[in-house]
């Protein structure tokens, strides 16, 4: 039995899970994967509610200390493993990529909701963006141009954790076929074609 057991939703369109997959991937951890089916309500059943805090998806049972919430996770793992870095070495840029992390999580909802990871994993095609989605759309694509000048193919100088969470936003407008620019568009695809991604991306899931 690996000594890290990750428990992901049934159906892997959570990005919060394949972020940490990620990761445990990148270090090159063995690692037990557990299904919670989130459509039947399993994450709210005694027994993982009593391992997870906050009954969600991702969490993350190591050596018999749990830990749910993403971000924490690959934080935890960058500090146990600091060999194969998923953030930035630099003190200011690993600060930005955190920056980009908390801001896709706690921003851009009408995006999150009328762009739902079905879109991203499951080809589920979502109708036009309301007007708050569009206002979202462009401060998604304003800040991805800053963040990401001309001729850049990282946040930061190299690949790191959030590269793959910026995709995911990006890619539910690419993917549904609602407008982006070209080089964010470029720099989607780019993050998606990286082994981990692509193990995560390809994960059979169950029928709609």
């Amino acid at each position: 039995m690996s000594q890290f057991r990750l428990y992901v939703d049934a159906r892997h369109v959570s990005p919060y899970a394949m972020s940490v997959y990620i990761t445990l991937r990148e270090k090159g951890l063995d690692f037990d994967t557990v299904l919670v089916d989130l459509d039947d309500g399993a994450n709210q059943a005694d027994d993982y509610a009593r391992l997870s805090l906050t009954q969600r998806v991702p969490t993350l049972l190591h050596n018999g200390f749990a830990l749910s919430e993403s971000s924490a996770i690959t934080e935890y793992l960058e500090d146990l493993y600091p060999g194969h870095p998923v953030y930035p070495r630099d003190p200011q840029e690993r600060a930005r990529v955190r920056q980009v992390q908390a801001w896709l999580r706690s921003d851009l909802v009408p995006i999150r909701e009328q762009r739902s990871t079905m879109v991203v994993f499951c080809g589920v095609k979502a109708g036009p963006l309301s007007a708050a989605g569009q206002a979202a759309a462009r401060k998604l694509i304003a800040a991805a141009e800053a963040l990401l000048p001309e001729g850049t193919d990282h946040l930061a100088g190299h690949w790191s954790i959030a590269d793959v969470e910026l995709a995911v936003m990006l890619n539910r407008l690419v993917l549904n076929g609602d407008p982006l620019p070209a080089r964010l568009k470029a720099y989607a695809e780019r993050q998606w074609q990286r082994p981990s991604v692509q193990e995560w991306v390809n994960k059979a899931r169950p029928p709609l």
